[in-house]
């Protein structure tokens, strides 16, 4: 059993999660982690043989039951949960189909319910942990083509709040950021070419899409001591996107 805190990671694999893990690990946390596509797992394994990494699926209870139990026998404890896992879909309303409406609820705010249930079990035995999920600012400003996301998002940010209101009391912090558009492997088909990448920056008051690690950093810091009077926030990484109205080009 280590004495170092302890990072569980939902979407390790992912462009945040990878980055999140590898930053954490330089501060001397110990890493564990999930995914679905256990070739994406197999490979980061090879890579970083310390970590404790298994596949499970976010959207079914018992899989993140089963990871927590791993994560507890492995490591003790469970100080920090990241929930670096969900889906981009860009339609209007009308021409979004069940199946679509489904698959983003279940990816983006399912998900994220049963790893709220599945991390509190371990955190209330422990005494205290964070909890940190990555939210969207579609959720807090309107898009065009976006009321999937932005729903399922909106849900989310609202459980953030409504948790952190239940669990403060038992010393169990959690708390959202919402990016804007991020270069990551998630958002590849959005950034597939210089005009879309340079038309994605421009919709962003700073001119850019985010990267990683402007993510990554925030969520690091908001697990660690110095934020431990934060509780109950969605917090904006998004360039301006969701709050700043750039300034009209001349």
């Amino acid at each position: 059993m280590s004495t170092s805190s302890t990072a569980l990671i939902g979407g390790i694999t992912g462009g945040i999660g990878q980055t999140l893990a590898a930053i954490l690990a330089d501060r001397g946390w110990n890493i564990a982690g999930y995914a679905r596509t256990e070739s994406s797992l197999h490979a980061l394994a090879a890579t970083r043989p310390g970590w404790l990494l298994q596949p499970a699926d976010a959207r079914h209870r018992p899989a993140l039951d089963s990871i927590t139990q791993a994560v507890t026998e492995r490591f003790g404890r469970i100080d920090a949960y990241f929930h670096c896992i969900g889906s981009i879909l860009l339609k209007p309303a009308h021409l979004t189909t069940t199946p679509e409406w489904s698959h983003t609820l279940e990816a983006n705010l399912t998900s994220a319910f049963y790893a709220l249930q599945a991390v509190l079990t371990p955190m209330q035995a422990q005494g205290g942990g964070v909890i940190l999920f990555v939210s969207s600012a579609a959720a807090q400003t309107g898009l065009p083509n976006h009321e999937a996301i932005a729903a399922a998002k909106g849900g989310l940010d609202a459980l953030v709040r409504s948790a952190a209101a239940t669990y403060a009391p038992r010393n169990i912090r959690v708390n959202a950021v919402a990016p804007g558009l991020v270069d990551t492997p998630l958002a590849a088909p959005l950034l597939g070419s210089e005009a879309a990448r340079l038309a994605s920056g421009k919709l962003h008051p700073l001119g850019r899409v985010g990267r990683p690690e402007n993510i990554a950093s925030l969520l690091a810091w908001l697990a660690s001591p110095e934020a431990d009077w934060v509780t109950g926030q969605i917090w904006s990484v998004d360039g301006g996107l969701a709050h700043v109205r750039g300034k009209p080009k001349v």
